[in-house]
């Protein structure tokens, strides 16, 4: 239970409040070579209980905290023994410190019964944390996850507008009250036009994204949405930066009878020619066409992607708009000057959600004509989710062991990071890379962008 703040006069005081709630020392995962964390001789598994006597209830107030010159902390070693260190620095220098978790007391879970959720959308029994249905504002913050705004106390709005915590990443998904209030299941969501106008007050800025659900929150509704969050870039404080429009997405596992029908090539079709046409009138209006499809529309839709240019500085990105334009763009830079050869043949398979294997197909023939070098492409579907056209990071290791078996697959097969759960060699469905190996009988490779593809297919030459 969040307790009342008390304000003093000292600015830290203010930024990072004295309270009462339980707070849990902040594990230390690893420290960065060279810095003054290691100089000193922090170790991973010690944890900070507090930093000049205030316990940081996350990242966000350590990395406050730290900005002073003088710090006394309190560590609680691996050996449960507890040490006062002081440390003088200067203000914008960091301590190197990584954190196992970004929050040190407990993440705000959603109290939203969204039919769309993909968490509900999973099957049981697989590791806890695909289950943890966050909706934390913090974590929008540090890491552009999107939240709702329904489960925030007035706590927890004074602290963003102390903190600025700015820009956030919110799920409107439409902004007629009743539309909210049905899609998310919750009588707090029809609020979402006047905390953005609180957003405006404070100086505070967001994202934003609207999930389509057809029949529920699109056609006219989603141009009203995105016509009465423009007025919000209109003004002088930007307060909405942009949109993302983002299909619904279902699964084999998703409850029944939940009134949602999945996104078809005409229904995707018919929903990009809309947007555009608004994208074209906002390009007038605003100088920025403000908001952006993401990705899928148009691969469901069987429609070339936008240009590179049109997503004007890839504010979501993140959320899989212009994901594909831009990997599509650094792949053809980094393909301008191939070798003729590579030194040691090469027989390898490179393996994609079937969404996105046809825009990449003209990238693998462009790279089998080095000699010496052949390159299979798979996209595959997802037995494991029961979706034919899928993402590649939503592949599973069944996916991958349906979908390869008996294959002729090289000597190696190279997968994006995106398929692994961050730091871990996991699929979503808890099977992990030697697993898979064992199974097709082939050495799995992880590929981490355009430039680890490139090297990692061509190798050295």
């Amino acid at each position: 239970m969040w307790q009342e703040i008390n304000y003093t006069e000292d600015p830290i005081d203010l930024l990072v409040p004295n309270i009462t709630y339980k707070i849990n020392p902040a594990e230390i995962e690893s420290i960065e070579a060279n810095s003054i964390a290691e100089e000193i001789g922090f170790e991973s598994g010690d944890s900070i209980i507090s930093i000049n006597g205030k316990k940081p209830r996350d990242l966000i107030d350590y990395q406050i905290l730290i900005s002073e010159e003088i710090l006394d902390i309190s560590v609680l070693d691996k050996n449960h023994e507890i040490h006062n260190i002081n440390i003088e620095k200067d203000q914008d220098v960091n301590l190197g410190i990584n954190f196992k978790d970004a929050l040190f007391d407990s993440i705000k879970q959603c109290n939203n019964r969204c039919p769309f959720c993909f968490i509900d959308q999973q099957p049981s029994g697989k590791r806890k944390s695909l289950y943890i249905k966050d909706d934390d504002y913090r974590l929008s913050f540090l890491y552009g996850s999107y939240l709702t705004l329904t489960n925030l106390k007035k706590e927890d709005w004074e602290r963003i507008a102390m903190q600025k915590l700015s820009p956030l990443f919110i799920s409107v998904h439409a902004t007629d009250p009743a539309t909210r209030e049905k899609l998310l299941k919750n009588k707090k969501a029809g609020v979402i036009l006047d905390q953005i106008s609180w957003f405006e007050k404070n100086s505070i800025q967001i994202h934003a994204q609207i999930v389509v659900c057809p029949d529920i929150n699109d056609g006219d509704i989603l141009e009203k949405s995105i016509l009465e969050l423009a007025e919000f870039y209109k003004k002088t404080s930007q307060t909405v930066l942009s949109v993302a429009i983002v299909p619904v997405g279902l699964t084999k596992f998703r409850p029944e009878n939940d009134g949602l029908k999945s996104i078809s090539p005409e229904y995707a079709k018919k929903t990009i020619k809309q947007v555009e046409r608004i994208q074209a009138s906002l390009q007038i209006t605003l100088g920025t066409r403000f908001c952006w499809l993401a990705d899928e529309w148009y691969l469901i839709a069987g429609t070339n992607l936008p240009s590179y240019k049109t997503y004007e500085n890839m504010p979501q990105e993140s959320n899989g708009v212009g994901t594909i334009r831009n990997f599509l763009e650094t792949l053809r830079e980094k393909t301008q000057n191939l070798p003729q050869k590579v030194k040691k043949p090469k027989k390898v398979s490179w393996i994609v959600g079937k969404l996105v294997y046809e825009a990449l197909i003209p990238t693998v023939k462009k790279l089998n004509l080095i000699n010496g070098l052949t390159i299979n492409l798979y996209g595959l579907p997802s037995i494991y989710w029961g979706q034919d056209q899928v993402v590649t990071g939503l592949l599973t290791g069944e996916d991958l062991i349906y979908g390869l078996k008996n294959k002729d697959l090289g000597e190696a097969v190279y997968i994006p990071s995106i398929m692994l759960k961050i730091n871990t060699d996991l699929f979503l469905d808890d099977k992990n890379i030697q697993e898979v190996e064992n199974q097709l009988n082939t050495k799995i490779h992880v590929l981490d962008d355009s430039n680890d593809i490139i090297s990692n297919l061509i190798g050295k030459v």
